[in-house]
């Protein structure tokens, strides 16, 4: 599953690299005919103006606004932060899919199991616990596995595979909280450097007027305005699977406890 969503991530930045220098070679190639036109004679109306102004501002779509912008950031520090959204996403959906599939409708196995013991003892309730899927499940096998030891024993294997388990379901939440911190820092780090830049070039330009310094004040904002999307998209996402294996983890306690309340009730441990 790890290495499809890899592919799957690389395949996205692929196309999405090749779509900006796509966009970048048709703004080149632009540019020559916006310069003939505008060495030809200008309207005398104004009327006639106005609806050309509009339609080339209002043509482009989001997706190519959002190119366009991405393109003029850079490609320094947007294609890294890029990458931070791109592997971010990719230990999201990944984590997303595990705890979909670690969700267990306990209460339906725990009815499953106390048949199972009134019918056919341990064995045909471990046999139930094969069968399903998820890891209260796995949690209840090795208790049961334990159970002609003691309800002490049974009681300490739960809870020792139920940490096992815990961490199988935070794992990756560290690189996701990784990326959602270096987004932002990347972004600033752009800020800067495009500051720097501006700077530069009014000492180069020996004088201070808004042409020289925009274009390095424009990158700045842009590398924070996309680090922090990226912060906020993962961020959301991040709240989510928290909130997600918590909910997993109630359950598998109050399984738990349910478990061992079976098994005394029907006398399987000594």
């Amino acid at each position: 599953m790890k290495k499809v969503l890899a592919l799957f991530a690389i395949a996205g930045f692929l196309t999405f690299g090749v779509s900006n220098v796509a966009m970048a070679d048709t703004t080149d190639a632009a540019i020559p005919d916006t310069a003939a036109s505008v060495s030809e004679p200008a309207p005398t109306t104004g009327a006639a103006v106005a609806p050309l102004d509009t339609a080339n501002t209002g043509g482009s779509t989001f997706t190519q606004q959002l190119k366009i912008r991405f393109i003029e950031g850079g490609p320094a520090f947007m294609g890294i932060v890029l990458l931070c959204l791109i592997f971010g996403l990719a230990l999201v959906i990944e984590r997303i899919v595990y705890l979909n599939l670690a969700t267990t409708n306990t209460k339906k196995l725990l009815e499953k199991i106390e048949a199972a013991l009134q019918s056919g003892g341990v064995e045909a309730a471990k046999e139930v616990c094969r069968n399903t899927r998820g890891p209260v499940a796995s949690i209840f096998y090795q208790g049961l596995d334990r159970a002609d030891e003691g309800i002490d024993m049974v009681e300490k294997s739960v809870v020792a595979y139920g940490g096992v388990q815990m961490g199988l379901m935070e794992k990756g939440m560290a690189w996701i909280a990784l990326f959602i911190a270096l987004g932002p820092m990347l972004g600033f780090l752009g800020t800067v450097i495009g500051m720097i830049e501006a700077f530069d070039a009014i000492a180069v330009a020996g004088v201070i007027s808004a042409a020289v310094v925009a274009v390095g004040i424009k990158v700045a904002l842009l590398t924070t305005v996309f680090g922090l999307v990226v912060a906020i998209i993962l961020q959301v996402f991040y709240n989510y699977l928290l909130s997600k294996i918590d909910s997993l983890v109630n359950n598998m306690e109050d399984a738990s406890i349910s478990l061992i309340d079976m098994l005394i009730k029907h006398k399987v441990s000594k």
